[in-house]
């Protein structure tokens, strides 16, 4: 098995529950040093004190160009060399309606989040990556970014738009030390379904309707996997489902 490097230090957004949470955590044990980077800055200071001094929060919200633009000046010291960026913020607030059921500001800010959001925190690290000449890109899309399913236009465009960024910078950076991953996966048990449905019974309803779902866990590790490949390794792509599961999240 490949030796990790616990020297690299990994930037997670989106690091409030779900997903997010669960890559901390695996990669704190994995040995990485993390700055853990969202919204509410109360949830990063109750995984910090789970985490211990391995992992290093620092509210941020993608959307805020200001913010984005200061992200090298405001990472804390010893944790100021991001050597990995894994973009996982993102939202569906509204979603599973038809088009024309939501207002244009409400999919547009889907879209600001989940696009935007990861072009900006993209470009305000990658220089410090081009400069050492390594570094490591790792972009949460989802099988909606290569299957489109009704109620989800904006999440879908979304995701279609991920897939696009992520091809298109592998492209930009090959032969300079960068790799790109992009995960796809499919349905994930998590806070997600509350969040884009405003309804906690709502949410469980909806997960129980399928025959199975992937966990935050499952998608924490096909992370932790392409981060342990060899320099020379570079995982394009990784497409998770839960067996006998759905095709779409």
């Amino acid at each position: 098995m490949t030796t990790v490097n616990t020297d690299a230090c990994v930037l997670v957004t989106g690091a409030n529950g779900g997903i997010g949470t669960a890559i901390c955590r695996l990669l704190v044990t994995r040995g990485h040093r993390v700055v853990a980077t969202a919204r509410n800055p109360a949830k990063l200071e109750t995984l910090a004190d789970e985490l211990g001094a391995a992992l290093q929060p620092l509210a941020l919200d993608v959307t805020d160009r200001a913010a984005v633009d200061g992200l090298g000046e405001a990472l804390p010291a010893g944790f100021d060399r991001i050597d990995i960026l894994v973009n996982n913020a993102g939202h569906d607030t509204g979603g599973r309606r038809l088009f024309d059921a939501g207002s244009s500001d409400q999919w547009c800010e889907i879209v600001e989040t989940n696009v935007q959001g990861m072009i900006r925190v993209t470009h305000a690290l990658i220089g410090g990556m081009l400069e050492r000449g390594h570094g490591h890109i790792i972009n949460l899309g989802s099988i909606a970014g290569l299957k489109p399913y009704a109620t989800g236009t904006a999440y879908v465009t979304s995701k279609y738009a991920v897939h696009g960024f992520s091809e298109t910078l592998r492209l930009d950076y090959a032969g300079k030390g960068i790799r790109i991953t992009e995960i796809m996966p499919g349905l994930v048990r998590s806070g997600f379904a509350a969040q884009r449905l405003g309804d906690v019974a709502q949410a469980e309803a909806f997960y129980d309707s399928f025959d199975a779902c992937l966990q935050p866990q499952d998608v924490a590790d096909t992370v932790a996997y392409a981060i342990a490949q060899p320099p020379h390794v570079e995982i394009a792509q990784l497409v998770v489902l839960p067996v006998s599961g759905p095709d779409r999240s």
